[in-house]
């Protein structure tokens, strides 16, 4: 029993290995030539792209209802908004006009018929 204790130690230290390579590896040349594969560390990163693109999409968004709508009549709707529960508040001050949606709505009053 006393010589399986090295083979169990080196066999757990394999399988605990392969277990962190479920992410995936990172494959090193060392310098005698021997290809070595070790575990790519797990790094969760913050998806900035698919906030850029929901925060354009977004502005989009506001500019197409301002181009479409009328500034009065958008206006009066965030208005109608403000005076809302507070979800509704939140929305009213989500969709309040800025320069960015201003400037999209002027682009797409251009191509929107009228």
């Amino acid at each position: 029993m006393q010589a399986n204790v090295p083979f169990d130690k080196r066999l757990k230290r394999i399988v605990r290995r392969h277990d962190k390579m479920a992410n995936g590896v990172v494959k090193t040349v060392n310098s005698d030539g021997l290809i070595v594969a070790r575990p790519r560390m797990y790094k969760p990163r913050f998806p900035l792209k698919g906030l850029i693109v929901v925060l354009f999409l977004g502005f989009l968004f506001k500019g197409f209802l301002l181009a479409y709508l009328g500034d009065a009549a958008y206006t009066d709707r965030v208005a109608a908004l403000q005076g809302g529960t507070v979800m509704e508040q939140a929305g009213a001050w989500i969709m309040q006009s800025d320069p960015a949606t201003v400037f999209i709505a002027d682009g797409l009053r251009t191509i929107l018929p009228q």
